[in-house]
């Protein structure tokens, strides 16, 4: 038995002074992942457990599993998984159709196309806080486009959205429409050049028309894709912060907490009420809802076993 792990032994010591300059190479970033990935994760898990505040970070409580259980219990909380929920229907839909539109005409066009497509991209590329910065400008009452809407009729007065029950989620998932499209747009136009052409001649020889070909060959073909976005989406839409924030909303989500994130009620928590034992029970909740979506969207929404 000695001699056994004697050799295991050796057997992975030789391993390791065979790689070990592939070792050094990796070792910054799994330091800095311990400090700043490993560490933070198990010091919130420990700090969720405790009330505990920056002011006073001698007079912490420990109040075994309340944090959790005022956080599942939550309206506020649920709110804004609500709000986000709402949001991100809107977001998805638009993003994607839209990026799948401009894909497949891009696909078309011959000369010209790259320069369409880096206009297209711009908005991904441009800072979000200068863009949702401008998005404000052009959406506030007497904006740009209010006052274009108010010329040809569209409406009669000026539209407070940020305090109108529905608007805000609803703006602001145009105007992430509008950050983001270009993303789906370059992704699937990616997977729209790599469909073997031979497909397409074989259904022309059949007699099949652009919609049918469209139906039956490249919705289906560009199903990895239209996967990897949704679960993109569906990960960063959870997250929403800077976009709120940016835009002029309060920590809050403003009027009846309408514009309110579980990111945005996160940081309210641990820096506006200074609670941050809660705010990581928040946090970690948020993980947990973000890991359970990714899952049933692996389980039941990929059909394909090779996406």
């Amino acid at each position: 038995m000695n001699t056994a792990i004697a050799k295991r032994r050796a057997r992975w010591w030789n391993r390791v002074r065979r790689s070990w300059w592939g070792y050094v190479f990796v070792s910054p970033w799994v330091f800095l992942y311990l400090i700043f990935g490993l560490y933070p994760l198990l010091l919130s898990f420990f700090l969720t457990f405790f009330t505990y505040s920056f002011p006073n970070p001698a007079n912490q409580t420990f109040v075994g599993v309340g944090n959790w259980i005022q956080g599942i219990t939550d309206p506020l909380f649920w709110k804004s998984v609500g709000n986000i929920g709402v949001n991100q229907v809107i977001f998805i839909g638009l993003k994607n159709g839209l990026g799948l539109l401009f894909a497949v005409l891009l696909s078309r066009i011959g000369f010209g196309a790259r320069i369409l497509r880096t206009i297209y991209f711009l908005p991904v590329i441009t800072s979000t806080v200068v863009l949702m910065t401008i998005a404000d400008n052009m959406v506030a009452p007497g904006g740009h486009i209010q006052r274009w809407m108010s010329d040809v009729g569209l409406i009669h007065e000026w539209i407070f959205w940020k305090s109108q029950e529905g608007l805000p989620m609803l703006v602001l998932a145009l105007i992430n429409t509008w950050k983001w499209f270009g993303i789906s747009t370059v992704i699937l136009l990616a997977g729209i050049y790599g469909i073997d052409k031979r497909l397409y001649e074989a259904a022309a020889v059949d007699g099949a028309n652009d919609s049918q070909m469209f139906m039956v060959i490249t919705l289906p073909m560009l199903r990895p894709q239209l996967f990897f976005l949704l679960v993109i989406d569906v990960i960063n839409g959870l997250q929403m912060f800077t976009e709120v924030f940016s835009i002029g909303f309060d920590v809050y989500g403003g009027i009846r907490n309408q514009a309110l994130t579980p990111v945005l009620y996160l940081y309210a928590q641990a820096f506006d009420r200074s609670n941050v034992g809660y705010a990581s029970t928040l946090g970690l909740l948020l993980a947990i809802m973000i890991a359970a979506l990714t899952a049933l969207q692996f389980k039941f929404v990929r059909s394909d076993p090779e996406v």
